[in-house]
């Protein structure tokens, strides 16, 4: 069986699942084989040759999902490359990024891991979905196409991937 990679994603609105998509989207043009799946839908890590996982921070929190992925999968990471990314911002405020990168470090050291490769990424808000009083947000999408695209150019090579040969 040849290299599979698996990007999981915790995603309560959406948000995060499209920058997954579009990350395995990314590794398939480059000719990798790629699943992209909610963590929820991820029973078992054999099969796959590394790991990325992606999930949003919420009110200073990295989202429940994620956490609870960590944990059932723990040894299975531990034999694995891991590669994490996080949506968390929604404004262009350095004490905000600052402040998202602390709480991404926090979330996975508790867990004991230590990714390849880890980016933090602008946030999403869709206050169409969202319950009072976080409906009364401003909309709006930090979101950066061409960093994300960036970053999944970088991944296979973080993981010890190699990219297959162009035919």
């Amino acid at each position: 069986m040849g290299t599979v990679l698996l990007v999981a994603y915790a995603s309560n609105h959406g948000s995060t699942r499209e920058v997954a998509e579009a990350i395995g989207r990314s590794l398939q043009e480059d000719g990798l084989s790629t699943d992209v799946r909610p963590v929820e839908e991820v029973h078992d890590l054999a099969g796959y040759s590394a790991v990325v996982l992606g999930a949003p921070l919420y009110m200073g929190r990295w989202q429940r999902h994620a956490h609870a992925f960590l944990r059932r999968h723990q040894e299975a990471l531990a034999e694995r490359p891991l590669g994490v990314f996080a949506l968390g911002p929604l404004h262009d405020d350095p004490k905000e990024w600052s402040e998202a990168r602390a709480q991404l470090g926090t979330a996975l050291a508790r867990h004991g891991v230590r990714p390849v490769l880890v980016e933090l990424f602008g946030g999403r808000v869709d206050p169409a979905h969202l319950r009072f009083p976080f409906s009364k947000m401003p909309p709006g999408d930090l979101r950066d196409w061409d960093a994300i695209a960036a970053w999944a150019e970088r991944l296979p090579k973080a993981l010890g991937i190699a990219l297959p040969a162009a035919v």
